[in-house]
């Protein structure tokens, strides 16, 4: 049976794959030879485009592919009240390469604000979207973000001496945040959050307490802030997160299964799916999904790559959505790529007509698995 909900059988994470046009018109505004409207409007066209091909795929959805981001998170982080982008001396480390010097911090009391762009770039995604007659999804980072990333040392200490209330604010915000998008007419929004791969992550858990913060009881706080953010979504809203690695041109940060945070995320938390990444050893097997709860929530398995451009073979998927199916009913189970495509605007190692092959196959078994 074919889901005529979010999230779909064959659903994506977000980010594509940034069009030549646009990387062009960025390096020109940078060099001050066009304007920032210029560059929209090219973003505009670029947007269209995208949308009509993802709906020509067969997709029940669209996203911009974050065509208007440099990055999947700093962007929407550094545009909330309390909240700038800064330089630090370092980049954030990568498997082998080492990303832009750019980072967020807080430095007086969050909030949303009601002229955040984001709400706009949605207003016109939702604008062909509904030409295209698929449904507009918005991705935007999860609350954990801003606080793992940079931890105690990215929040001001003289507006938040306390961390409660930086977590109460930040739950506040949030929540602000889903019924804006909501009143724009998002019905399909995604957090997208490293932070809970990075608590399986032994490595990570380390260079976090090295900087000074303590990680136990984390995933305590995150599933609060979350609830409290999702705690007034409307019903006919879909929320999803989709739990990631880390990508950076094809690379990645954190390794270890699910099972450290599996019963705490998939049943403490109240999205309405998971996109959890299953393309590597580094993401363990499927046993966690067995903390799924009965009934709506979904798991979207992401066990095509979107990190390298061969393709899977179709056997080899039914085989893992096969095993995956041992542990949480299949009729609760989905299929994407593991990942954007680019979650920051220098994109995978991959081209685009290999990415387009990997959501076409994603389409296609779906429609074998599930029916039309």
């Amino acid at each position: 049976m074919q889901r005529n909900r979010a999230p779909f059988r064959a659903d994506e994470v977000g980010s594509l794959l940034r069009p030549a046009k646009i990387k062009e018109a960025r390096s020109r505004l940078e060099k001050g030879e066009i304007s920032a409207d210029d560059l929209r409007k090219i973003e505009d066209v670029e947007i269209e485009k995208v949308v009509h091909k993802q709906a020509s795929l067969g997709l029940k959805l669209a996203t911009d592919g974050e065509f208007r981001r440099s990055w999947w998170h700093f962007d929407f982080l550094a545009k909330l009240t309390g909240c700038e982008l800064f330089h630090p001396d370092a980049g954030i480390q990568f498997a082998g390469v080492e990303t832009r010097h750019d980072a967020v911090r807080v430095i007086d009391k969050l909030d949303f604000p009601a002229d955040h762009p984001m709400l706009d770039h949605f207003r016109f995604l939702k604008k062909v979207a509904d030409q295209a007659h698929v449904t507009a999804k918005m991705t935007i980072p999860s609350p954990a973000v801003l606080h793992f990333r940079g931890g105690r040392k990215a929040i001001s200490k003289e507006v938040y001496p306390d961390l409660e209330a930086f977590y109460e604010d930040l739950g506040k915000t949030y929540r602000k945040a889903v019924k804006a998008f909501y009143d724009a007419g998002c019905r399909y929004l995604q957090f997208d959050d490293t932070v809970w791969a990075y608590l399986c992550s032994q490595d990570e858990l380390q260079k976090a307490r090295e900087r000074g913060d303590n990680p136990d009881g984390l995933q305590q706080i995150y599933a609060r802030i979350i609830n409290y953010a999702l705690a007034e979504k409307p019903a006919d809203m879909v929320v999803t997160t989709h739990v990631c690695r880390g990508n950076f041109r094809s690379t990645w940060i954190s390794s270890g299964g699910y099972e450290p945070v599996a019963e705490t995320m998939l049943a403490g938390t109240n999205y309405d799916g998971y996109f959890l990444e299953y393309d590597s050893d580094r993401a363990g097997g499927f046993e966690p999904l067995r903390f799924l709860p009965k009934g709506n929530k979904v798991v979207v398995v992401g066990v095509i790559t979107s990190k390298f451009g061969e393709l899977e073979k179709k056997d080899d998927i039914k085989r893992r959505l096969e095993e995956a199916a041992k542990f949480a009913p299949l009729e609760q189970l989905a299929l994407s790529p593991q990942c954007g495509f680019a979650s920051t605007e220098e994109g995978n190692v991959l081209s685009e007509e290999e990415q387009w092959a990997k959501l076409s196959l994603a389409v296609e078994i779906a429609k074998e698995v599930w029916g039309n």
